[in-house]
Formats: structure tokens, sequence, C-alpha cells
């Protein structure tokens, strides 16, 4: 039960919503996930993937907070 809880409101987006998101290219997103540095995504399917959007939300919050303390 508390899993469900915390996955409440909790999206799963697909690729071309992340690319749009974020403005990065697929290329980067895949590299940046390999080296630790992106969000992994979640296997739906034998086919088929998506990212969480909390994930994303707080990733994209996290580079900002950085870019922004660098001045």
């Amino acid at each position: 039960m508390d899993s469900q809880k915390q996955l409440a409101g909790v999206k799963i987006i697909r690729l071309p919503q992340v690319m749009e998101i974020t403005g990065l290219a697929r290329s980067t997103i895949y590299k940046w996930i390999k080296q630790g540095n992106f969000p992994a995504q979640v296997n739906l399917g034998p086919n088929s993937v998506g990212f969480l959007s909390t994930e994303i939300s707080e990733w994209l919050s996290d580079r900002v907070q950085h870019s922004r303390a660098r001045g």
C-alpha cells in the first residue's frame, strides 16, 4: 500500500516528451543514463520504456539549482 501512495500522481512519460521537456537529444539522454547523470528509464514492456515524471522534474530542478549556484 505504501508504494501505491508514493506513486499517486506520478506519470510515466515517453522519450519524446522527455526530449521536449529537457531540450536534450535522444543520444545525450541515453549516454547520461549510462554515466549515471540522468534518471533511468522504466521498462514498460519488451519494446517500450518510459520515465517517471517526478524524477525528470527533480533532475531539472537540480540542474537549475546548480546553474544558479555557480552564478
